[in-house]
């Protein structure tokens, strides 16, 4: 039972497709009969026992590119899944796969690789100062993503879970490293209604922050930015809270359900004091997204 939650867990955490929250209250959310509706749903059996896929869409509101303060609208779609013991776990417009088998009981231990397709500064820039500045070349990552989950942590049907994504550039943009931590706390709050809470951080090698974040004499003379040199670090910090609905009530058994995602995060070091952030944006970022998805 704890397992099967824990992948129940895990598509949910996944929806945030920019994991990326202050959360509302659930002082008057019913959980009394959660565990009993659980030990049912066990009985019955799970979806998430074998083989299984989820597929959804949904719409993310964010900024025009990390640092921004106009915010755009952008498609978020969701492929994750179970497929001859691969799991299949989706990243920021990427994806992951975990090559490690769960085990029957205690922590569960995630490996495998690590793709993205980056597109900061190459589309929807809205700020015609930094427009002004060139669009740059969007970069394709590629890594690996390692990952511990612990379940039954506070409650028998809760996980905490850590994880780590490192990728390297190999389409020639920004030419460097990104790694990417992160902690995420799930638990059910009845039979058919689950939430995350989940932090993270981006950490990038000088290339990287030197292709997003400087401004070279060329950028300067077209926008009248300052010039400014950007080195490698911690480039931000921030914090999603996801809810999941399922539209039958039970989590357990696939269908259709929703999510709704809101997410803050933090701009530091070079990232928050570049001219694109200090200047033409903010250091404030805010996200939210809401999305349907059927699993079978």
């Amino acid at each position: 039972m704890i397992n099967r939650f824990s992948r129940v867990a895990a598509i949910l955490a996944a929806a945030t497709v920019q994991m990326m929250a202050p959360a509302p209250a659930f002082a008057q959310e019913d959980t009394t009969t959660a565990g009993p509706a659980m030990e049912d749903a066990a009985r019955q059996g799970s979806v998430y026992d074998g083989d299984w896929l989820s597929v959804g869409l949904g719409v993310g509101y964010g900024p025009s590119y990390d640092g921004s303060d106009d915010y755009v609208l952008f498609p978020a779609p969701l492929v994750q899944g179970s497929v001859g013991g691969i799991g299949i776990k989706p990243r920021p417009a990427g994806i992951a796969f975990d090559l490690v088998p769960d085990s029957a009981s205690g922590a569960n231990f995630s490996f495998g690789p690590s793709l993205r397709y980056r597109s900061n500064r190459s589309r929807q820039v809205k700020d015609p100062v930094v427009k002004a500045a060139g669009d740059l070349d969007a970069a394709f990552e590629v890594g690996a993503a390692a990952g511990v989950s612990f379940p039954a942590v506070l409650n028998p049907y809760d996980s905490l879970s850590f994880s780590t994504d490192a990728r390297w550039d190999v389409a020639g943009a920004h030419g460097g490293m990104v790694i990417e931590p992160g902690v995420a706390y799930f638990t059910p709050l009845n039979r058919g209604m689950a939430a995350s809470l989940s932090f993270s951080a981006e950490y990038a090698s000088d290339d990287f922050n030197d292709y997003y974040y400087s401004v070279s004499p060329q950028q300067s003379l077209a926008s009248g930015l300052p010039t400014y040199r950007a080195d490698g670090g911690f480039n931000k910090v921030g914090t999603n809270l996801l809810l999941g609905f399922d539209f039958d009530g039970n989590l357990e058994n696939g269908g259709l359900a929703a999510v709704v995602i809101g997410g803050y995060s933090r701009m530091l070091g070079d990232a928050k004091n570049t001219p694109f952030t200090s200047i033409r944006g903010s250091a404030d970022q805010f996200f939210a997204a809401v999305g349907i998805g059927y699993t079978f």
